[in-house]
């Protein structure tokens, strides 16, 4: 063995002895000896929370503010009728439960049974046909092309009557789906 081999040898076997001190836990057993000794205390209880005060969102039904305002005319506003209004005891399909705004037309497909159009929105394509029912304001299908999607929406006309507003959902471009089944 060479003298530098022994010189390291030597050097690591020091230092292994300079970690085999039986004193260097001492204070850690004293202090582990006096929290045996204490008498037990008493477990505190946990503290109690006040609820939260529950908030109920009462502005889902109103216009959103990022569309775009429509402008109203008080002159030439048209009139509701107290005839139209929106049916109560009709049950609601899944697709009122949406904004309007949200749905793009991005095809059309026709079989036995009719033609029926593809709209996208409320996290899906959903087939339509003429008769059936979305958005918040009664929207009803009233007529179904291979460019577009007429409604008929429902709306109040702020004087406590009602007004058809029909809509169109345009196809969306580059999005064309016509199919025969």
């Amino acid at each position: 063995m060479s003298t530098a081999s022994r010189v390291c040898l030597l050097a690591g076997l020091l230092a292994l002895t300079g970690c085999n001190n039986d004193d260097g836990f001492s204070d850690l057993d004293a202090y582990m000896n006096e929290v045996r000794l204490r008498p037990p205390g008493k477990i505190e209880p946990t503290p109690t929370f006040k609820p939260a005060q529950t908030f109920t969102y009462s502005a889902a039904n109103l216009r959103s503010p990022f569309s775009r305002q429509i402008r109203v005319d008080q002159a030439g506003r048209q009139q509701g009728s107290r005839n139209v209004r929106p049916d109560p005891n009709r049950v609601k399909q899944y697709l009122e439960g949406f904004n309007i705004e949200q749905f793009e037309m991005v095809g059309t497909i026709s079989n036995a049974s009719g033609s029926f159009a593809l709209l996208r929105g409320a996290s899906g394509v959903h087939r339509l046909k003429v008769g059936d029912y979305l958005g918040r304001n009664d929207g009803r299908i009233v007529a179904i092309t291979a460019t577009e999607v007429d409604v008929i929406e429902i709306v109040p006309d702020g004087e406590g009557a009602w007004l058809e507003r029909p809509r169109t959902i345009p196809l969306k471009e580059h999005s064309l789906v016509e199919t025969q089944q």
